[in-house]
């Protein structure tokens, strides 16, 4: 693979392939790009970023459609399990951990897995509860792997009351300052997610992405600022 004029490697196959959803071309441009000299943090700056922009931003222009972005998504997984080792072994933290599911009463796992796909493909570790995902399941999960992120999918409307449930467990439990709530889905609105005291809402895969970011950022600096209070 050439250099960039800028002696960065030219990562164009990387994003053009996963722009193309087509995962072992992705996988094969990703191992080229570190045969070249490439680092993996270099790979999911500006390789893996760039394409779920574009990825997102063809969705949103309606020249994307779902299996447009789950076979980006599934090219995108692929490249993040070959860098994943790599990226542990050379002490790069993930962007951020995150717990998702499907909230009870709701067997629809497509858009949950899109966004799960994509979070993964930016960075993020995910733990996915599956499907039809019960309010102490969530709770237990979050006590357990203490994530930034909990994200809450439903597609019914008949199902948006248990993601209320979900922020009510977790505030029982004395967990809820520890962990922002996502909100998402086809009958989830930023109104809804307001009212039922989730932290924020994604409109669309890719935006839950971005949503993902800003929150887990922000949980980190409120850490950091307890703490410099607690030894001050």
């Amino acid at each position: 693979m050439e250099q960039g004029g800028n002696g960065m490697a030219d990562l164009s196959d990387v994003r053009e392939a996963i722009l193309a959803g087509d995962a072992p071309r992705a996988a094969g441009a990703a191992r080229g790009a570190l045969a070249s000299g490439a680092a993996p943090a270099e790979i999911v700056a500006g390789g893996i970023g760039p394409a779920l922009e574009e990825t997102g931003k063809k969705f949103e222009e309606g020249e994307f459609f779902v299996p447009e972005l789950l076979m980006a998504a599934r090219a995108t997984k692929g490249v993040f399990e070959i860098l994943r080792p790599l990226l542990a072994a050379g002490g790069s933290e993930p962007a951020g951990t995150v717990v998702l599911g499907t909230v009870r009463g709701d067997q629809h796992d497509i858009g949950k897995n899109l966004v799960g796909a994509m979070l993964e493909g930016a960075g993020f570790e995910v733990t996915d509860l599956g499907v039809d995902v019960a309010p102490e399941t969530f709770v237990d999960a979050v006590r357990a792997r203490r994530p930034q992120i909990l994200g809450l999918s439903a597609l019914l409307t008949t199902t948006l009351p248990s993601m209320k449930d979900v922020v009510d467990a977790l505030g029982a439990s004395g967990l809820r300052e520890g962990v922002r709530v996502l909100v998402g889905g086809a009958p989830v609105t930023a109104e809804f997610a307001a009212a039922i005291g989730a932290d924020g809402y994604g409109e669309s895969a890719s935006d839950s992405v971005e949503v993902a970011r800003r929150q887990a950022a922000a949980l980190r600096r409120a850490a950091g600022g307890r703490g410099h209070e607690e030894h001050s």
